[in-house]
């Protein structure tokens, strides 16, 4: 039976990967801060684990790798994240949320990996994948604005490339993912697509992932993005 863990598991895209991974027969560890107000994720059925989890806990992810130490863990997904303030002139960002956003978004990913990567050294072929946004490609930005967030998953890109060179000896794989535009409490009602569709898209290319594409940036849909 292979095993996942995902952070941030409590609700939008990581619940829904927490649901589907638990219904393909898959060993779910799943994290989140708030375990007792995560109804929707104790109510999946399968082999599931839930773990309380702040991400930005640096302590409190480190106790988390000692609790699992020598579990194998096939597939780390490193889905917690948080935007900060949305609209955002240049002349009055708010310095200290932007701190904040990146200690989430750009620390937090490196700190859970690098935790649980002996974890994931344990599995032949095992990857660690990383949601980020278009909105971090340095190449597709044609509209400005949105510094903090931009700024926050355009570091996450750089240092999960980074990682993937790093530990490429080990046969680990690693890639950033793009969810698309998605139905959820971040990206709104308005957004193109559902969770489960982005999900499962992301399942795939996942699932197709070899040595060779560690390193790389993807949609949803398998296409590659640029940096």
């Amino acid at each position: 039976m292979p095993t996942c863990l995902i952070t941030g598991a409590n609700r939008g895209l990581g619940l829904e990967f927490a649901r589907q991974y638990a219904a393909d027969g898959w060993r779910v560890i799943a994290t989140c801060r708030r375990p007792d107000k995560a109804e929707e994720l104790a109510a999946i059925g399968g082999e599931i684990q839930i773990h309380a989890l702040d991400v930005t806990d640096f302590a409190r992810v480190e106790a988390l790798a000692k609790q699992l130490a020598g579990v194998t863990i096939d597939l780390l997904i490193n889905n917690a994240g948080i935007y900060g303030p949305r609209v955002v002139p240049y002349d009055k960002v708010d310095y200290g949320a932007w701190a904040e956003v990146v200690r989430a978004d750009t620390m937090s990913p490196l700190k859970v990996s690098a935790v649980f990567l002996d974890n994931v050294a344990r599995a032949k072929g095992g990857k660690i994948v990383t949601l980020t946004s278009k909105m971090g490609s340095m190449g597709d930005n044609t509209s400005g604005g949105s510094y903090i967030y931009c700024s926050a998953k355009a570091g996450l890109n750089a240092v999960m490339r980074s990682l993937s060179i790093d530990v490429h000896d080990k046969g680990i794989i690693v890639t950033v993912l793009h969810p698309g535009w998605v139905r959820t409490d971040m990206g709104g009602a308005g957004a193109l697509i559902d969770t489960f569709e982005s999900v499962a898209g992301m399942r795939q290319v996942i699932s197709g992932l070899t040595i060779q594409d560690s390193g790389r940036f993807y949609n949803y849909d398998g296409a590659e993005l640029p940096w």
